[in-house]
């Protein structure tokens, strides 16, 4: 990279370095990304997601997709994985790679200096990643030692006991870094088999924040992805809500206070009645100290150190899910506060004042998400793959600040109804 590729501003200019200000371009082999220009530091940060993820395992082996993200950067084109490790670190180049249920991504962070050598290095590990089979047992080993250690976690043991009785015989009833018996089966041709499948330039979402001109980043675009095939299509994965509302289920392990998930109905990033839920969420469990469920579970009655709620919201499923932990013989009163709070949620909605902080609290801290570059790439490219327009960050408050008692009320109908909840307790409560 030359220094004319380096991005240049007068004073007088406007400010190109905010997130509101990013701009869609398209190289010229197809691969889109939302470039922010910012030449405040000499950094470059990337974020890449591609569509399809954990969803899209084999039966019976689940964790391919997670395996495939933890060996891209295991050894690529001529170098193995300690000379692609050494290359990177020689010019302090962060690169790494992650899966979920929908996706596979990554990011890379260079000194401007460095581009060219950061981007022919993610180049190599996304289009010729070598799956050597020392790395691949290395790696199988590692995600071995994490599930046996998982195996008396009470919440894990929780969280995949919940997925799998919310979507059973469903992809997301998987746990998406498998288990011992699908991670023991997976072989390199498996592998092999999910990247072609999943690595796509056709598919890629692409975010770039810092001192980078447009055209060195188009460059940057197809040196990085260009190499990939366009794509094939993926396994549809079909839509599904939550079951077995209603239902408690308890996983017996020998521990002193049991470990809670619970979860109902919900509605994904895209409908009109996200953001609605999103600030009735934040009332409910999703505002730390200020949450109704922190006041009442924890400092009205002392029944546990946290408890929260959130929003999950997948490319073909969606709900409201939440988590906390108490003694086994203060398990059902727990759940009973819990319960009547969702209910009185429900029926008398927040107060305005109550709404009125909640909103405030939600579009003051939102500027936090964007105060360094890593994090403004990874917010554009979050939103790029849920199709939320690229002015979404400028219009997120305004959606936030007009949300009226109306819209709660119809939220709250939508995602908690009639209150009935799943529970899965790990440990041995003395009642549920």
């Amino acid at each position: 990279m030359t220094p004319a590729d380096a991005v240049s501003r007068t004073a007088a200019a406007p400010d190109s370095s905010s997130p509101t200000q990013a701009r869609p371009i398209l190289s010229a082999r197809g691969i889109e990304a939302w470039h922010v220009e910012s030449p405040v530091v000499p950094l470059v940060a990337l974020a890449f997601t591609f569509e399809g993820g954990a969803a899209q395992d084999p039966e019976g082996k689940a964790g391919t997709t997670q395996m495939l993200a933890r060996l891209l950067d295991e050894g690529a084109g001529p170098h193995d994985s300690d000379a692609f490790q050494e290359r990177l670190a020689a010019r302090a180049i962060e690169l790494s790679f992650h899966a979920g249920p929908d996706a596979i991504g990554g990011s890379l962070k260079m000194l401007v200096k460095h581009t060219d050598e950061a981007i022919e290095l993610l180049a190599l590990a996304l289009a010729q990643p070598r799956f050597d089979q020392p790395a691949i047992e290395r790696v199988r080993a590692q995600m071995l030692a994490g599930l046996r250690y998982q195996q008396n976690d009470p919440g894990v043991m929780a969280s995949r006991r919940f997925f799998a009785e919310a979507y059973p015989g469903h992809p997301y009833g998987r746990p998406s870094s498998g288990t011992i018996e699908s991670v023991s089966s997976i072989t390199r041709d498996d592998l092999v088999a999910m990247h072609r499948r999943l690595l796509a330039r056709g598919r890629v979402k692409v975010a770039a924040v810092g001192a980078i001109g447009e055209e060195a980043l188009l460059r940057a675009l197809d040196a990085a992805f260009g190499a990939l095939p366009e794509g094939s299509d993926l396994t549809a994965v079909p839509a599904t809500t939550i079951t077995g509302l209603g239902r408690r289920i308890v996983v017996d392990l020998d521990v002193p206070q049991s470990v809670l998930r619970f979860g109902t109905d919900g509605v994904p990033w895209r409908d009109p009645d996200f953001i609605p839920a999103y600030v009735l969420n934040h009332i409910l469990g999703g505002g730390a100290f200020t949450s109704r469920l922190f006041q009442e579970v924890r400092e009205k009655r002392g029944l546990a150190y946290s408890v929260g709620t959130s929003l999950v919201s997948h490319r073909a499923a969606s709900m409201t899910w939440g988590y906390t932990a108490t003694k086994n013989e203060r398990v059902a009163e727990c759940l009973t506060v819990i319960a009547d709070e969702i209910a009185r949620l429900t029926s008398d909605g927040p107060s305005d004042d109550e709404l009125q902080k909640a909103k405030d609290y939600l579009t003051g801290s939102y500027a936090l998400n964007f105060d360094t570059s890593t994090k403004i790439a990874h917010q554009l490219v979050q939103i790029a793959f849920e199709g939320l327009g690229i002015d979404y960050i400028a219009r997120r408050n305004g959606l936030i600040g007009a949300v009226t008692q109306g819209d709660i009320r119809r939220a709250a109908a939508r995602t908690l109804g009639d209150g009935k909840l799943l529970v899965v307790a790990a440990g041995r409560p003395t009642a549920m």
